[in-house]
């Protein structure tokens, strides 16, 4: 009884450990994944410079969510989804519009310069929490990347089904909202030395044309 209760603890222990080791691994993939630059960090970048942190919010929940919800539904139901090549196709082309049209709102977009009024009122409109997680749902560079994360640690733990991509939804829903709150972060600062709206113009005019640049895999594909 004892040797069987020993040999219990230790494989609990492994176990454990496994389970942190895969944990670990998942988390690390996630934010390479998320904090490596792209659209969703061009995206809030360009809108912490231009409209400030708090504005800015919005889209950031958006993008984490919609990750999330991607997440959900690929770990929850599998990859297949996204192995018929028209349904790959319709999600390259849907999403090469949206970018082209999230680029052209990134680079005519309005700055705040810090006016109180301006920026009760508006003096231009930041991207909202819908419009930045339906970007996530016609991302084709995010369906594959979230597939070959659940192909490479879908098989490991010991939990049911569900609760794996529930977790899995957590993890890289929570390191997307990390990433893009630095990169928001980052976009105030750079603010801070955008002292006209010649220079916010200037900027978005930048940061719009990276965005449209992260194009060009998907077109060449």
């Amino acid at each position: 009884m004892m040797w069987i209760s020993q040999y219990d603890l230790s494989r609990n222990g492994k176990e454990s450990e496994m389970d942190l080791s895969w944990l670990a691994g998942v988390a690390a993939f996630a934010f390479a994944m998320a904090a490596t630059p792209g659209p969703n960090n061009t995206i809030v970048t360009a809108s912490g410079a231009t409209y400030g942190f708090a504005r800015t919010v919005p889209v950031m929940l958006g993008i984490a969510s919609g990750v999330a919800a991607i997440m959900l539904v690929v770990a929850a139901f599998g990859t297949s989804m996204i192995a018929d090549r028209r349904v790959s196709t319709a999600l390259k082309w849907i999403g090469v519009v949206y970018l082209v049209w999230l680029a052209w709102r990134i680079g005519s977009a309005e700055p705040v310069l810090d006016d109180p009024q301006k920026e009760r009122h508006g003096a231009g409109v930041p991207l909202t929490f819908m419009q930045g997680a339906f970007f996530q749902f016609i991302n084709p560079k995010l369906w594959i990347m979230v597939s070959g994360a659940v192909v490479t640690y879908g098989t490991m733990g010991e939990m049911g089904h569900f609760q794996l991509a529930a977790l899995f939804a957590v993890i890289f829903g929570g390191m997307t909202f990390i990433s893009v709150v630095a990169w928001a972060a980052l976009g105030v600062s750079i603010r801070r030395f955008l002292a006209s709206r010649r220079a916010v113009m200037t900027f978005n005019v930048v940061m719009a044309s990276l965005l449209l640049t992260s194009l060009i895999p998907i077109l060449v594909e």
